[in-house]
Parts: C-alpha cells; sequence; structure tokens
C-alpha cells in the first residue's frame, strides 16, 4: 500500500495513478501541536480545498464520526481512537476517487467501528474504490474481493475466502443446534 500512495518507490514495475486518492495508515500521521480544526485547515489546503469546502467537511466528519467536542484539542490531547477519527476524516475530506485504509478502525469503539462500515458502505455505492488492508477474518463477508500477499506476491483469494466462510458459518449452525 505505501507503493501505491507513493511513500515507498516500488524495486520494479510501474505504478499509475488516476483521479484522487485518500489515505488512512494505521498509524496516524498528524501534527501533534496543531488543533484538529487546523489539522482540516492544512490538510484541505494541501488537497486544494477552499475554505467553505474545508469547513463543510471538518462539520460533516465531526458529526458524523462523533468528534465535534474536541475540534479545538489540539492532536496530542486525543484519545488513539478519536485520532483515528481524524486520520480517516482527513483522508476523506476532499472526495477522493479511490480510498485506501491500513486497519482503518485501530482505537475505534464498537459504535464507531459500525458507522466506519456504515461510512464504506455508502463511499462504495456512491463509487469510490475502497481497498482496506485488515486482519480480522470476520469482515470476509463485507468485502467485494480478497487479496493475499504472501512472499512478495498477490494472490485473489476471494473464492477460496468464501468457501471458509460458507463452511464455518455450516460449522457454527450446527454448533448452535
Amino acid at each position: 500500500m505505501n507503493i501505491l500512495v507513493g511513500v515507498l518507490k516500488q524495486d520494479s514495475g510501474a505504478v499509475e495513478r488516476t483521479g484522487t486518492v485518500g489515505w488512512c495508515p494505521q498509524e496516524p500521521l498528524l501534527y501533534d501541536r496543531l488543533t484538529v480544526t487546523e489539522t482540516f485547515r492544512l490538510f484541505g489546503s494541501g488537497y486544494g480545498m477552499t475554505a467553505e469546502e474545508i469547513d463543510e467537511a471538518k462539520r460533516r466528519f465531526a458529526s458524523k464520526l462523533d468528534f465535534e467536542q474536541y475540534l479545538d484539542y489540539r492532536i496530542d490531547q486525543l484519545s488513539g481512537g478519536n485520532r483515528q477519527k481524524i486520520n480517516l476524516s482527513i483522508a476523506l475530506m476532499h472526495d477522493p476517487d479511490v480510498l485506501m485504509l491500513d486497519e482503518p478502525y485501530t482505537g475505534f469503539d464498537w459504535e464507531t467501528y459500525l458507522i466506519f462500515w456504515d461510512l464504506a458502505d455508502e463511499l462504495a455505492a456512491d463509487g469510490t474504490a475502497v481497498v482496506m488492508i485488515s486482519h480480522l477474518i470476520e469482515e470476509q463477508s463485507r468485502l467485494d474481493r480478497i487479496y493475499e500477499v504472501r512472499d512478495g506476491h498477490v494472490y485473489d483469494v476471494t473464492e477460496r475466502e468464501s468457501e471458509t466462510e460458507a463452511t464455518t458459518g455450516e460449522r457454527r449452525r450446527k454448533a448452535d443446534e
């Protein structure tokens, strides 16, 4: 993922990107001494957004992810879960064509985790390509495609995981009977 978003240079081959990309790394890339509002202004300016667009995005995500009360707090005063909410919001604020997520819900409470999945579903329905790294097998039913990276190669394991899920679901049903 770091190669796809341009953080690392590839060893070989080529990466071609079209459209806009939003990136939400597992570890938030935020400046501790800025407030949440200043953080939105900084990233929004970098995205080429107007002050009005930045303010609208800030209000929308603060309401949706429930961090309105922290807009004037410095980043270093926030919990890990709230930092991750800001991290996700920054990745989304410019309405990217492709959203790259690396364990985006680290630190989220259960309600925020569910809100995250509602948001991901909305984005996908609106045509945003959502690419996510996850180690949680429970999420496979929410995904269209599943790829596994192993020994430097990428494998499409969607069919295998669908069969595993069906078998696991059957075992669960039998255990419940």
